[in-house]
Formats: C-alpha cells, sequence, structure tokens
C-alpha cells in the first residue's frame, strides 16, 4: 500500500498510472480488457489505452488475439535482473548451491531491503520440500519465517514491533504467531538456543533455522543464512541443523568478504 503522505513532490504521474497498469495485468493472469484495467486502475479508457499502447511497445505487455493483455517477456528479464543483483557475485551462489547440495535442505540468503525483509538468494536442497513462495524478492511473512526471525531480531524492540504493525502478523498456519508479545518470546528463545527457528508456523509439516551472517551498524548490509526442511527432521535433529548451519553460515561470510 502506497503512503498518500510520502507522494513526491516531483512525482510523474504518467509514469505511476503506466506502473499501475502494469501492476494491474501481473495480477490478472487470464487477461485484462482496456476498460477492465481502466476500471481497476481508476483512470480514464483514453488513458489507458494510450498507456498500454506504450507498455506493448516496449514489450512489458502483451496484447492477446481476444484483446485482453497479459505480461510481456521484458518482466521476466528485469526478474532475472534483480535475482543476480540480489544474489551478488557468483563465488556466493557457488557456496550457497555447494551447501544446498551437501545437506540436502534448501538454503535461503536474506537481508533487509528498503526496510523490509527479502530473500536474496535460494539453492533448492533434494531432501527440502519445495517452497513455491520463497522466491528472491519475497518480503511477506518475516515474523512466521526463521529467516525473518533472524533479522528482525537484530533491531530494537521498538524498532520490531513499528515492523510488525506496518507489514501485519498473517496468520500462514494455525501455530503462526499472532502478537507482539509472542514472537518477542519466541526470539528470546531462538537468541538462547543459538538460531532462530520455527516449525510449521509457514507451512505446515516443514520447519526452518536461521542465522545471523553479516552484523552491520548498516541494516541494508546485515545478511542471515536460513534452511528449510520436514518438521518432524527439526524436532529430532537441531542441534545437527544448528551446527551444519553455522559451518555454512562461515563459508557464505568468507564468499561476501571476498565481494568486498
Amino acid at each position: 500500500m502506497r503512503d498518500p503522505l510520502a507522494e513526491p513532490s516531483d512525482l510523474i504521474r504518467s509514469v505511476s498510472r503506466a506502473l499501475r497498469v502494469l501492476e494491474s495485468v501481473g495480477r490478472a493472469p487470464r487477461g485484462l480488457t482496456v476498460k477492465q484495467i481502466a476500471r481497476r486502475c481508476e483512470l480514464t479508457v483514453a488513458t489507458t489505452y494510450h498507456l498500454v499502447r506504450t507498455l506493448a511497445y516496449e514489450g512489458y505487455v502483451i496484447r492477446r488475439e481476444d484483446g485482453t493483455y497479459i505480461v510481456g517477456l521484458e518482466v521476466a528479464d528485469r526478474y532475472r535482473e534483480l535475482v543476480a543483483a540480489f544474489r551478488g557475485t557468483p563465488a556466493v551462489g557457488e557456496t550457497l548451491r555447494r551447501v544446498a547440495l551437501e545437506t540436502g535442505w534448501s538454503h535461503y540468503l536474506g537481508r533487509f531491503v528498503g526496510g523490509q525483509v527479502a530473500i536474496t538468494a535460494v539453492a533448492e536442497g533434494h531432501r527440502s520440500p519445495y517452497l513455491e513462495d520463497l522466491v528472491p524478492g519475497f518480503d511477506e511473512g518475516a515474523h512466521a519465517t526463521a529467516l525473518g526471525k533472524a533479522l528482525l531480531a537484530t533491531l530494537t524492540a521498538e524498532q520490531r514491533h513499528r515492523y510488525l504493525r506496518e507489514y501485519g502478523m498473517r496468520p500462514f498456519t494455525s501455530t503462526t504467531l499472532s502478537t507482539p508479545e509472542a514472537f518477542e518470546a519466541d526470539l528470546a528463545a531462538g537468541e538462547r538456543r543459538g538460531m532462530q527457528l520455527e516449525l510449521g508456523q509457514f507451512r505446515q509439516g516443514v520447519a526452518c533455522a536461521a542465522v545471523l551472517i553479516s552484523p552491520d551498524k548498516d541494516m541494508e548490509r546485515r545478511t542471515v543464512l536460513a534452511c528449510a526442511l520436514p518438521a518432524s527432521e527439526m524436532m529430532t535433529s537441531a542441534r545437527v541443523v544448528r551446527t551444519k548451519l553455522l559451518t555454512a553460515a562461515r563459508a557464505i561470510a568468507d564468499s561476501l568478504a571476498t565481494d568486498n
């Protein structure tokens, strides 16, 4: 949700409208007509037509034979560029893939991006359940993932409460933490344990653990490493998970240091 109070004085409205059109088309996989786009974006049909024609020319939307518009391939190109920028140099990606291969668990890197918790890199492991939502750029559910907890644990209590108020505590499962008080208690338990943990809070039957790789005064430079595995395995092997995760975190830290 955009904050109207934060709108810049030099906002270029044609650009803003074009992005709203692109967002609307992206949310409709079956496609939208110009009239449907205009209605959803609260624009005139004439204005919408000009915006859609421009986006189609640039490759960001595609007009189908039935007159509806869908997202174009240029969006995919921008996403690949986002993933590459988030992941960092090849050394970081290679280290992450090696760790996933050795353990069999999917591993994730995360950091703050624009003040939000975001996944920045993923390496799938063959023993981990597939989580289609956890892809680079995912910025929801910080309260329900170990990756999010590990990052939010680096903030002050006041900063965390502000974050949770702003982004909410969506109940992904019946065990998702739903109050700031419960969240604070969970973070404290994670600090004592030496890793942040969640069992079925984001997805039933799946567990996730995370540790901090790079503490830094600049919150945008703080990096965490997380892994996902079946909840049943986590319940019997938490200490093993912690040992392997910390070993992997040191290897990732070395790769990040090489990047810098």
